[in-house]
Protein backbone atom coordinates (compact mmCIF):
# COMPACT_ATOMS: atom_id res chain seq x y z
CA UNK A 1 0.00 0.00 0.00
CA UNK A 2 1.45 3.29 -0.93
CA UNK A 3 2.47 5.41 1.99
CA UNK A 4 0.71 8.65 1.50
CA UNK A 5 2.58 11.69 -0.01
CA UNK A 6 2.14 14.35 3.09
CA UNK A 7 4.54 12.06 5.44
CA UNK A 8 7.39 11.45 2.87
CA UNK A 9 9.81 13.72 4.64
CA UNK A 10 11.48 16.30 1.72
CA UNK A 11 15.06 15.20 1.71
CA UNK A 12 17.11 18.07 0.80
CA UNK A 13 20.92 19.69 1.89
CA UNK A 14 21.63 23.26 3.06
CA UNK A 15 22.84 24.30 -0.33
CA UNK A 16 19.32 23.58 -1.74
CA UNK A 17 17.99 25.87 1.17
CA UNK A 18 20.77 28.60 0.21
CA UNK A 19 20.02 28.53 -2.89
CA UNK A 20 20.08 32.37 -4.28
CA UNK A 21 20.78 33.88 -0.26
CA UNK A 22 23.92 35.38 0.54
CA UNK A 23 24.07 35.26 4.61
CA UNK A 24 26.05 37.88 6.57
CA UNK A 25 29.62 36.73 6.96
CA UNK A 26 28.28 36.29 11.44
CA UNK A 27 25.20 34.71 10.17
CA UNK A 28 26.49 31.95 7.77
CA UNK A 29 27.34 29.21 10.30
CA UNK A 30 24.06 29.83 12.47
CA UNK A 31 22.05 29.38 9.41
CA UNK A 32 23.31 26.07 7.97
CA UNK A 33 23.04 24.72 12.01
CA UNK A 34 19.33 26.34 11.47
CA UNK A 35 18.66 24.59 8.28
CA UNK A 36 19.69 20.91 9.70
CA UNK A 37 17.77 21.29 12.46
CA UNK A 38 14.22 22.75 10.19
CA UNK A 39 15.02 19.56 8.31
CA UNK A 40 15.22 16.91 10.82
CA UNK A 41 12.06 18.46 11.79
CA UNK A 42 10.33 18.16 8.79
CA UNK A 43 9.81 21.58 7.23
CA UNK A 44 9.75 21.17 3.60
CA UNK A 45 12.28 22.79 0.89
CA UNK A 46 9.99 25.85 0.38
CA UNK A 47 8.89 26.52 3.91
CA UNK A 48 12.72 26.47 4.66
CA UNK A 49 13.55 28.96 2.54
CA UNK A 50 10.95 30.86 3.78
CA UNK A 51 13.20 30.82 6.95
CA UNK A 52 16.17 31.03 5.44
CA UNK A 53 15.57 34.29 4.05
CA UNK A 54 14.16 35.61 7.11
CA UNK A 55 17.40 34.98 8.95
CA UNK A 56 19.87 36.12 6.38
CA UNK A 57 18.06 39.30 6.68
CA UNK A 58 18.07 39.55 10.61
CA UNK A 59 21.89 38.73 9.97
CA UNK A 60 22.22 41.82 7.85
CA UNK A 61 20.75 44.16 9.78
CA UNK A 62 22.70 43.51 12.68
CA UNK A 63 25.56 43.51 10.82
CA UNK A 64 24.95 47.13 9.27
CA UNK A 65 24.43 48.04 12.61
CA UNK A 66 27.88 46.66 14.20
CA UNK A 67 25.34 44.32 17.00
CA UNK A 68 26.86 41.12 18.26
CA UNK A 69 24.42 37.74 18.78
CA UNK A 70 25.12 37.78 22.12
CA UNK A 71 23.86 41.92 22.09
CA UNK A 72 20.73 40.85 20.77
CA UNK A 73 18.27 41.43 23.49
CA UNK A 74 14.25 41.87 23.32
CA UNK A 75 14.02 45.41 22.94
CA UNK A 76 16.33 45.39 19.73
CA UNK A 77 14.33 42.12 18.59
CA UNK A 78 11.72 44.40 18.96
CA UNK A 79 13.06 47.17 17.21
CA UNK A 80 14.11 45.23 13.84
CA UNK A 81 10.10 43.86 13.97
CA UNK A 82 9.04 47.61 13.71
CA UNK A 83 11.39 49.01 11.47
CA UNK A 84 10.30 50.40 8.16
CA UNK A 85 11.96 47.79 5.83
CA UNK A 86 14.55 49.08 3.04
CA UNK A 87 16.65 46.08 3.52
CA UNK A 88 17.75 44.60 -0.38
CA UNK A 89 17.37 40.64 1.37
CA UNK A 90 13.74 41.19 2.23
CA UNK A 91 12.83 44.07 -0.77
CA UNK A 92 10.62 45.44 1.93
CA UNK A 93 10.15 48.72 0.00
CA UNK A 94 9.13 50.64 3.08
CA UNK A 95 6.62 48.43 4.66
CA UNK A 96 6.99 47.26 8.01
CA UNK A 97 7.35 43.22 8.29
CA UNK A 98 4.66 41.43 8.96
CA UNK A 99 3.44 39.04 11.52
CA UNK A 100 4.29 36.07 10.08
CA UNK A 101 7.77 37.00 8.86
CA UNK A 102 8.63 38.19 12.30
CA UNK A 103 7.43 35.01 13.79
CA UNK A 104 10.16 33.37 11.60
CA UNK A 105 12.81 35.85 13.38
CA UNK A 106 11.80 34.51 16.43
CA UNK A 107 12.09 30.95 15.55
CA UNK A 108 15.41 31.72 14.07
CA UNK A 109 16.09 33.23 17.56
CA UNK A 110 15.01 30.93 19.82
CA UNK A 111 17.68 28.57 17.48
CA UNK A 112 20.42 30.64 18.70
CA UNK A 113 19.27 31.00 22.18
CA UNK A 114 19.44 26.84 22.24
CA UNK A 115 22.84 26.96 21.17
CA UNK A 116 23.39 29.65 23.92
CA UNK A 117 24.32 32.19 21.45
CA UNK A 118 21.83 34.78 22.13
CA UNK A 119 20.37 35.66 25.64
CA UNK A 120 17.54 34.36 27.38
CA UNK A 121 14.05 36.48 27.04
CA UNK A 122 13.37 38.33 30.08
CA UNK A 123 9.21 37.85 29.09
CA UNK A 124 9.32 34.01 28.78
CA UNK A 125 7.68 32.99 31.90
CA UNK A 126 6.67 34.93 34.71
CA UNK A 127 8.50 34.39 38.12
CA UNK A 128 7.03 31.93 40.46
CA UNK A 129 6.16 33.86 43.72
CA UNK A 130 8.41 33.19 46.75
CA UNK A 131 5.93 31.84 48.66
CA UNK A 132 5.36 28.77 46.65
CA UNK A 133 8.76 27.96 46.61
CA UNK A 134 9.06 23.80 46.95
CA UNK A 135 5.03 23.67 46.68
CA UNK A 136 5.25 22.69 42.80
CA UNK A 137 8.26 19.81 43.70
CA UNK A 138 6.13 18.45 46.94
CA UNK A 139 2.87 18.24 44.57
CA UNK A 140 4.96 16.17 42.30
CA UNK A 141 6.96 13.72 44.67
CA UNK A 142 4.14 13.74 47.29
CA UNK A 143 0.97 13.97 45.72
CA UNK A 144 2.21 12.15 41.71
CA UNK A 145 0.27 14.88 40.55
CA UNK A 146 0.65 15.54 36.47
CA UNK A 147 2.60 18.63 35.78
CA UNK A 148 -0.41 20.44 34.19
CA UNK A 149 -2.28 19.82 37.51
CA UNK A 150 0.55 21.21 39.22
CA UNK A 151 0.89 24.19 37.13
CA UNK A 152 -2.75 24.92 37.36
CA UNK A 153 -2.67 24.82 41.47
CA UNK A 154 0.15 27.37 41.23
CA UNK A 155 -1.67 29.62 39.15
CA UNK A 156 -4.82 29.36 41.64
CA UNK A 157 -2.96 29.73 45.15
CA UNK A 158 -0.98 32.58 43.50
CA UNK A 159 -4.35 34.38 43.11
CA UNK A 160 -5.06 34.31 46.69
CA UNK A 161 -1.37 34.85 48.14
CA UNK A 162 -1.77 39.29 47.91
CA UNK A 163 -5.34 38.41 50.07
CA UNK A 164 -3.71 35.42 52.51
CA UNK A 165 -0.39 37.41 53.41
CA UNK A 166 3.06 36.86 53.27
CA UNK A 167 3.21 35.30 57.15
CA UNK A 168 1.47 31.61 56.95
CA UNK A 169 2.15 31.58 60.40
CA UNK A 170 -0.50 34.12 60.75
CA UNK A 171 -2.78 31.59 58.66
CA UNK A 172 -6.43 31.09 60.83
CA UNK A 173 -9.83 29.26 59.42
CA UNK A 174 -11.68 32.60 59.22
CA UNK A 175 -8.72 33.97 57.38
CA UNK A 176 -8.55 30.90 54.74
CA UNK A 177 -12.68 31.41 54.55
CA UNK A 178 -13.09 34.88 54.10
CA UNK A 179 -10.27 34.84 51.05
CA UNK A 180 -11.69 31.87 49.85
CA UNK A 181 -15.16 33.22 49.32
CA UNK A 182 -14.28 36.41 47.98
CA UNK A 183 -11.64 34.78 44.85
CA UNK A 184 -14.76 32.32 43.58
CA UNK A 185 -18.00 34.58 44.19
CA UNK A 186 -18.54 35.77 40.77
CA UNK A 187 -16.96 32.89 39.19
CA UNK A 188 -18.91 29.86 37.76
CA UNK A 189 -19.64 26.76 39.71
CA UNK A 190 -17.12 24.71 37.74
CA UNK A 191 -14.24 27.57 37.64
CA UNK A 192 -14.61 28.06 41.37
CA UNK A 193 -14.06 24.22 42.54
CA UNK A 194 -10.71 24.47 40.98
CA UNK A 195 -9.98 26.63 43.78
CA UNK A 196 -10.97 23.80 46.42
CA UNK A 197 -7.85 21.11 45.94
CA UNK A 198 -5.56 23.37 44.83
CA UNK A 199 -5.64 25.54 48.26
CA UNK A 200 -6.58 22.57 50.46
CA UNK A 201 -3.08 21.24 48.85
CA UNK A 202 -1.10 24.48 49.67
CA UNK A 203 -2.52 24.31 53.27
CA UNK A 204 -1.26 20.73 53.63
CA UNK A 205 1.91 21.31 51.77
CA UNK A 206 2.70 24.31 54.94
CA UNK A 207 1.73 22.35 57.32
CA UNK A 208 4.23 19.71 56.63
CA UNK A 209 6.88 21.95 55.97
CA UNK A 210 6.27 23.68 59.68
CA UNK A 211 4.64 26.99 58.48
CA UNK A 212 1.05 27.04 59.18
CA UNK A 213 -0.86 25.56 61.85
CA UNK A 214 -2.19 21.99 60.81
CA UNK A 215 -5.48 20.98 59.37
CA UNK A 216 -6.30 24.56 58.05
CA UNK A 217 -6.80 22.68 54.81
CA UNK A 218 -10.26 21.75 56.82
CA UNK A 219 -11.28 25.22 56.60
CA UNK A 220 -12.07 25.78 52.78
CA UNK A 221 -15.19 25.64 52.70
CA UNK A 222 -16.95 22.22 49.83
CA UNK A 223 -19.02 23.51 46.75
CA UNK A 224 -22.69 21.90 46.39
CA UNK A 225 -22.11 19.22 44.01
CA UNK A 226 -24.63 16.30 43.56
CA UNK A 227 -22.30 13.71 41.80
CA UNK A 228 -23.55 11.87 38.67
CA UNK A 229 -27.07 13.70 38.85
CA UNK A 230 -26.45 14.45 35.13
CA UNK A 231 -26.99 11.40 32.05
CA UNK A 232 -23.72 10.53 30.87
CA UNK A 233 -22.93 12.47 27.23
CA UNK A 234 -22.79 9.57 24.67
CA UNK A 235 -23.68 9.29 20.77
CA UNK A 236 -25.51 5.97 19.77
CA UNK A 237 -23.27 3.04 18.40
CA UNK A 238 -24.24 3.48 14.78
CA UNK A 239 -23.11 7.24 15.36
CA UNK A 240 -19.42 5.91 16.70
CA UNK A 241 -19.56 4.06 13.60
CA UNK A 242 -20.21 7.07 11.06
CA UNK A 243 -17.69 9.03 13.23
CA UNK A 244 -14.32 6.51 12.99
CA UNK A 245 -15.63 5.78 9.19
CA UNK A 246 -15.55 9.48 8.25
CA UNK A 247 -11.60 9.28 8.49
CA UNK A 248 -9.90 9.99 5.06
CA UNK A 249 -7.42 7.24 4.89
CA UNK A 250 -5.54 8.63 1.66
CA UNK A 251 -4.08 11.68 4.07
CA UNK A 252 -1.73 10.89 6.97
CA UNK A 253 -3.68 12.72 9.45
CA UNK A 254 -6.35 10.63 8.44
CA UNK A 255 -4.96 7.30 9.45
CA UNK A 256 -3.40 8.75 12.80
CA UNK A 257 -7.38 10.11 13.57
CA UNK A 258 -8.57 6.50 12.99
CA UNK A 259 -6.32 4.99 14.99
CA UNK A 260 -6.74 7.47 17.85
CA UNK A 261 -10.88 7.12 17.57
CA UNK A 262 -10.70 3.42 17.89
CA UNK A 263 -8.57 3.42 20.89
CA UNK A 264 -11.40 5.92 22.74
CA UNK A 265 -14.28 4.30 21.39
CA UNK A 266 -13.14 0.71 22.14
CA UNK A 267 -10.82 0.66 24.84
CA UNK A 268 -12.28 3.95 26.60
CA UNK A 269 -9.30 5.65 26.34
CA UNK A 270 -8.91 9.45 28.60
CA UNK A 271 -7.34 12.17 25.95
CA UNK A 272 -3.76 11.77 28.33
CA UNK A 273 -3.80 8.27 27.74
CA UNK A 274 -3.26 8.72 24.11
CA UNK A 275 -1.14 11.49 24.54
CA UNK A 276 1.50 9.88 26.88
CA UNK A 277 1.41 6.33 24.91
CA UNK A 278 4.84 5.23 23.91
CA UNK A 279 5.60 2.94 21.60
CA UNK A 280 7.17 0.53 24.50
CA UNK A 281 3.51 0.75 25.88
CA UNK A 282 2.35 -1.77 23.33
CA UNK A 283 3.12 -5.37 23.62
CA UNK A 284 2.55 -6.68 20.19
CA UNK A 285 3.67 -10.43 20.98
CA UNK A 286 0.91 -10.72 23.77
CA UNK A 287 -1.46 -8.50 22.26
CA UNK A 288 -1.80 -5.94 25.25
CA UNK A 289 -1.65 -2.11 25.47
CA UNK A 290 -0.13 -0.68 29.08
CA UNK A 291 -1.91 2.60 29.73
CA UNK A 292 -1.28 5.30 33.04
CA UNK A 293 -3.97 5.90 34.59
CA UNK A 294 -4.39 8.57 37.20
CA UNK A 295 -2.50 8.67 39.99
CA UNK A 296 0.69 6.76 38.36
CA UNK A 297 -1.40 4.18 38.24
CA UNK A 298 -0.52 1.20 35.71
CA UNK A 299 -2.95 -1.08 33.53
CA UNK A 300 -2.48 -3.76 30.82
CA UNK A 301 -5.94 -3.69 28.50
CA UNK A 302 -6.25 -6.40 25.63
CA UNK A 303 -5.72 -4.66 22.33
CA UNK A 304 -8.56 -5.70 19.88
CA UNK A 305 -7.41 -6.67 16.36
CA UNK A 306 -9.25 -3.92 14.78
CA UNK A 307 -7.36 -1.37 16.73
CA UNK A 308 -3.77 -2.88 16.80
CA UNK A 309 -4.00 -3.05 12.75
CA UNK A 310 -5.27 0.84 12.62
CA UNK A 311 -1.71 1.63 14.45
CA UNK A 312 0.25 -0.75 12.62
CA UNK A 313 -1.42 1.26 9.72
CA UNK A 314 -0.20 4.67 11.38
CA UNK A 315 3.04 3.53 12.17
CA UNK A 316 3.85 1.77 8.74
CA UNK A 317 2.33 4.41 6.16
CA UNK A 318 1.61 7.47 8.26
CA UNK A 319 3.63 8.38 11.47
CA UNK A 320 7.37 10.25 10.35
CA UNK A 321 10.56 8.54 10.49
CA UNK A 322 11.66 10.45 13.71
CA UNK A 323 13.56 9.13 17.58
CA UNK A 324 10.55 10.63 19.42
CA UNK A 325 9.17 7.74 21.27
CA UNK A 326 5.84 8.63 21.70
CA UNK A 327 3.06 6.57 19.46
CA UNK A 328 0.99 9.48 18.14
CA UNK A 329 2.70 12.90 16.65
CA UNK A 330 1.85 16.24 14.83
CA UNK A 331 1.24 15.42 11.25
CA UNK A 332 2.59 19.13 10.37
CA UNK A 333 6.08 20.78 10.90
CA UNK A 334 7.88 20.55 13.62
CA UNK A 335 7.31 17.24 13.94
CA UNK A 336 6.49 17.01 17.67
CA UNK A 337 4.09 14.82 19.97
CA UNK A 338 0.72 16.25 20.68
CA UNK A 339 1.32 19.13 23.44
CA UNK A 340 -2.15 18.50 25.19
CA UNK A 341 -5.11 16.23 25.48
CA UNK A 342 -6.82 19.18 23.38
CA UNK A 343 -5.34 17.90 20.46
CA UNK A 344 -6.93 14.33 20.62
CA UNK A 345 -10.31 16.16 21.60
CA UNK A 346 -9.91 18.37 18.58
CA UNK A 347 -9.48 15.22 16.61
CA UNK A 348 -12.83 14.23 18.07
CA UNK A 349 -14.20 17.31 17.03
CA UNK A 350 -13.27 17.34 13.91
CA UNK A 351 -14.71 13.58 13.15
CA UNK A 352 -17.44 14.39 14.52
CA UNK A 353 -18.34 17.21 11.97
CA UNK A 354 -17.33 15.21 9.03
CA UNK A 355 -19.55 12.33 9.82
CA UNK A 356 -22.63 15.07 10.21
CA UNK A 357 -23.40 15.10 13.64
CA UNK A 358 -23.92 18.71 14.36
CA UNK A 359 -25.31 18.39 17.86
CA UNK A 360 -23.71 16.14 19.81
CA UNK A 361 -24.12 16.37 23.88
CA UNK A 362 -20.19 16.84 23.59
CA UNK A 363 -17.00 17.37 21.40
CA UNK A 364 -14.42 16.07 23.57
CA UNK A 365 -12.75 12.95 23.60
CA UNK A 366 -14.59 11.70 26.59
CA UNK A 367 -17.64 11.32 24.56
CA UNK A 368 -16.53 8.60 22.78
CA UNK A 369 -15.60 6.99 26.51
CA UNK A 370 -18.78 7.43 27.46
CA UNK A 371 -20.26 5.67 24.80
CA UNK A 372 -18.45 2.97 24.60
CA UNK A 373 -19.02 2.61 28.56
CA UNK A 374 -22.93 2.45 27.37
CA UNK A 375 -22.18 0.46 24.97
CA UNK A 376 -20.73 -2.19 26.37
CA UNK A 377 -23.70 -1.87 29.27
CA UNK A 378 -26.12 -2.47 27.02
CA UNK A 379 -24.79 -5.48 25.44
CA UNK A 380 -24.98 -7.39 28.80
CA UNK A 381 -21.54 -6.37 30.25
CA UNK A 382 -21.30 -6.62 33.71
CA UNK A 383 -20.58 -3.75 36.06
CA UNK A 384 -17.64 -4.78 37.41
CA UNK A 385 -15.63 -5.53 33.75
CA UNK A 386 -16.47 -1.76 32.41
CA UNK A 387 -15.08 -1.06 35.75
CA UNK A 388 -11.87 -2.30 34.98
CA UNK A 389 -11.81 -1.80 31.29
CA UNK A 390 -12.61 1.94 32.41
CA UNK A 391 -9.83 1.77 35.12
CA UNK A 392 -12.47 3.13 37.43
CA UNK A 393 -11.19 3.38 41.37
CA UNK A 394 -15.42 2.54 42.31
CA UNK A 395 -17.74 0.76 40.39
CA UNK A 396 -20.36 3.70 41.88
CA UNK A 397 -18.77 5.62 39.16
CA UNK A 398 -19.61 3.18 36.43
CA UNK A 399 -23.04 2.59 37.73
CA UNK A 400 -23.56 6.14 36.41
CA UNK A 401 -23.92 4.68 33.21
CA UNK A 402 -26.89 2.51 34.38
CA UNK A 403 -29.20 5.52 33.92
CA UNK A 404 -29.10 5.44 29.93
CA UNK A 405 -29.96 1.76 30.12
CA UNK A 406 -33.99 1.95 29.63
CA UNK A 407 -33.96 -1.84 29.36
CA UNK A 408 -32.50 -2.25 32.80
CA UNK A 409 -34.28 0.53 34.61
CA UNK A 410 -37.69 -1.15 33.41
CA UNK A 411 -37.18 -3.96 35.51
CA UNK A 412 -35.86 -2.62 38.55
CA UNK A 413 -38.76 0.69 38.23
CA UNK A 414 -41.74 -0.15 40.74
CA UNK A 415 -45.73 1.05 39.72
CA UNK A 416 -46.80 4.30 40.80
CA UNK A 417 -49.04 4.00 43.37
CA UNK A 418 -52.88 4.32 42.82
CA UNK A 419 -54.85 6.88 44.25
CA UNK A 420 -57.89 5.84 45.30
CA UNK A 421 -61.09 8.28 45.38
CA UNK A 422 -63.84 8.19 47.57
CA UNK A 423 -67.54 8.95 45.71
CA UNK A 424 -68.90 11.55 47.90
Amino acid sequence: MARPEEVIMQRYDVADALAGVRPAACAQSHIEHFVEQLSGAGYALLSTRQYVQAAAHLGRWIEVRSISWPQLSDSVLSTFASHRCTCPEADGRGQKLSRRYVRRIYRFVEHLRARGLVPASRHLTPPIPEALTGFQEWLRRHRGLAVCTITRYQMLVAKMLPALGEDPAAYNAALIRRVFLAQVRDLSRGYAKCFVPALRAYLRFLAVEGRCRPYLDRAVPTLPEWRLAALPRYIESADVERVIGACDLRRSCGIRDRAVLLLLARLGLRAGDIMAMTLADIDWNAGMVRVRAKSRREFRLPLPQEVGDAILEYLARARPTTSIRRVFLCTNAPIRPFATMASVSDIVRLALARAGIHNPPSRGAHLLRHSAATTMLRAGVPVDAIATVLRHASTDMTAHYAKVDLALLHTVAQPWPEVSHVDR
